[in-house]
């Protein structure tokens, strides 16, 4: 049964599990005054957030400026920097609150992450959005659906998914029972978060602590702010000191350090490629370090795509260029950052692409207006531009709309569209992580061509869209397609998955598609222990066919 399994004290139901609602922050709505005045009132800034190790806060004499990314000017506060040593504290700590951890009963568990949820979505759901807005330049949309909606939705349906792995239970036969034991890994965790979205930070220890291990998280140094607030929050629902460890430091301190402990039992991982494979390769060089082979589960790169046909809707596709490639500046894993259309509606579709984006306003998340807000940083505002600069004059693109930049007051790059006179131009082909789009234009008549190029181009898998009106075409590109994308969109734009709706994760070189918020993700945490018993053993070596005649 889905709803019920046997534990050593009773059958315990869960509360009723479903997606947490939207909050739609219209004109003069209550949710919109109160996050407007928890703005201001953390925009006063005076932080000092340290790091947080077997429960502890811990500080240093190392202090690091957190300044918003469209107001660089304006000192939020510090943040405590940590090095090799702490990295050392947390694994300890880690190490010291396992076996009472993992021996605490699974409702015990359970009810801290499902508390955990309300408190986001109830007292902490304007200051989590404060805080993501004002450290990671979100508009309140972009917030809401992440670090509300997303995170709430991670630890509430996590909970399900654990409550079914191990309901998952073999069959007996006479005189024998079968158990199956869902064990947490031997070990610890290494959490390595992202800074574009606080749900997948505040996930990527949470999954795996929520099945009984202990985690050492390093979080983004760009978005410190929202990962201290959530360990905050996990404190007050009732997490125990060393279940999870927030350290501040360097990623290749942070590395060195946890990948060359003998208890490392696995990494959950959400960032670039590159940094991916570098530790995947320090994991196989050190195999033979470890008590076990560590679970290896990351989210990496994209170069999502949107494809249509000569028999889609114009408006819909730029719609879903608009939305699929400059929400949260394009700054998702998956964005859509390029597009293959048909000569025969090109025209249509620039036009109404440009009409959105003539409307959309570009600038600080305080103004509930701006669509597109300040890009995470100045070395991503610098890469970008870039690749604008290098647009404007190349012979093998053009820009069409857009290729503005600003950093005097933010790191403000505005929506651009690059038109691709070559579909191996490198904008095609290379992750920006940025507002900016790249379009290649094919003839009506050479599309199964351009499914061949779509396919060869990019490196990536993780998500991917395509629009048509005929289903017959519909079906044969989601074939043809097959191996392209993880989480694949029929006339929708490539982004916005939705816990338990549609689990995320990609192939390729986007990562080991371990679908987050699933119960397949779950499953990585775990190792299952197969327990016979039998209730009267035999007591005679010989078998019937053994047996003379």
């Amino acid at each position: 049964m889905k709803t019920q399994t046997v534990m050593a004290k009773g059958i315990f139901k869960l509360p009723k599990i479903t997606n947490e609602p939207i909050k739609a922050y219209a004109l003069d709505s209550t949710e919109r005054k109160e996050l407007k005045a928890k703005l201001a009132e953390l925009r006063k800034g005076g932080l000092d957030l340290p790091m947080i190790i077997d429960g502890k806060e811990v500080r240093t004499d190392k202090l690091h400026d957190i300044r918003p990314p469209q107001d660089h000017q304006h000192l939020l506060g510090y943040y405590h920097q940590g090095d090799k040593s702490h990295v050392q504290m947390a694994i300890d700590a880690a190490l010291k609150a396992k076996p009472t951890w993992e021996k605490m009963n699974w409702e015990s568990r359970a009810a801290i992450f499902l508390k955990a949820a309300d408190l986001i979505a109830g007292p902490y759901r304007q200051t989590i959005n404060a805080v993501t807005m004002l450290g990671q330049s979100k508009n309140v949309f972009q917030s809401e659906i992440d670090a509300v909606g997303e995170l709430v939705d991670f630890y509430r349906f996590n909970v399900r998914n654990m409550y079914e792995l191990y309901a998952m239970q073999p069959n007996s036969s006479t005189g024998i029972w079968n158990r199956m034991e869902w064990r947490p890994l031997e070990g610890f965790i290494f959490a390595l978060s992202p800074f574009n979205f606080t749900a997948i930070a505040g996930n990527l220890g949470g999954a795996p602590a929520l099945m009984g291990n202990t985690v050492v998280w390093k979080p983004s140094k760009t978005a410190v702010y929202a990962a201290h607030l959530v360990m905050k929050i996990l404190q007050e629902a009732g997490l125990p000191d060393g279940v999870i460890n927030l350290v501040f430091c360097s990623g290749p301190d942070a590395s060195e350090v946890v990948l060359n402990d003998e208890n490392f039992a696995g990494i959950h991982f959400t960032g670039s490629t590159k940094v991916f494979d570098e530790m995947w390769k320090t994991i196989a060089n050190n195999v033979r370090k470890y008590k076990s082979y560590p679970r290896i589960v990351g989210e990496t790169g994209g170069k999502d795509y949107v494809f249509a046909d000569s028999t889609a809707n114009a408006k819909q596709i730029a719609t879903a260029l608009t939305r699929g490639a400059f929400e949260y500046q394009g700054q998702k894993c998956s964005a859509a950052s390029r597009a293959y259309i048909p000569d025969t509606l090109w025209d249509d579709v620039k036009k109404y692409m440009e009409d959105d984006l003539n409307k959309i306003t570009v600038g600080g998340v305080e103004d509930f207006s701006n669509f597109v807000n300040a890009v995470i940083d100045e070395e991503s505002f610098n890469k970008l531009a870039k690749y604008i600069d290098d647009a404007k004059v190349s012979d093998d693109a053009e820009i069409v709309i857009g290729g503005k930049y600003d950093k005097e007051v933010g790191y403000f790059i505005y929506p651009t569209v690059i038109l691709a006179n070559r579909s191996d131009y490198v904008t095609m082909q290379e992750e920006l992580f940025g507002p900016i789009l790249t379009v290649y234009v094919y003839k009506e008549n050479e599309a199964e061509e351009t499914l061949n190029l779509l396919d060869k181009t990019s490196p990536y898998a993780l998500t991917g869209a395509i629009f048509s009106t005929r289903r017959d075409k519909i079906e044969h590109y989601t074939q043809r397609l097959t191996y392209t994308a993880g989480n694949f969109y029929i006339n929708d734009k490539p982004t916005g998955a939705v816990v338990d709706q549609q689990p995320f994760g990609g192939g390729r070189r986007s990562g080991t598609n371990d679908k987050a918020g699933s119960i397949f993700n779950l499953m990585r945490w775990v190792s299952p222990r197969c327990i016979k018993e039998s209730f009267v053993p035999a007591t005679d070596y010989m078998y019937p066919n053994f047996l003379k005649e």
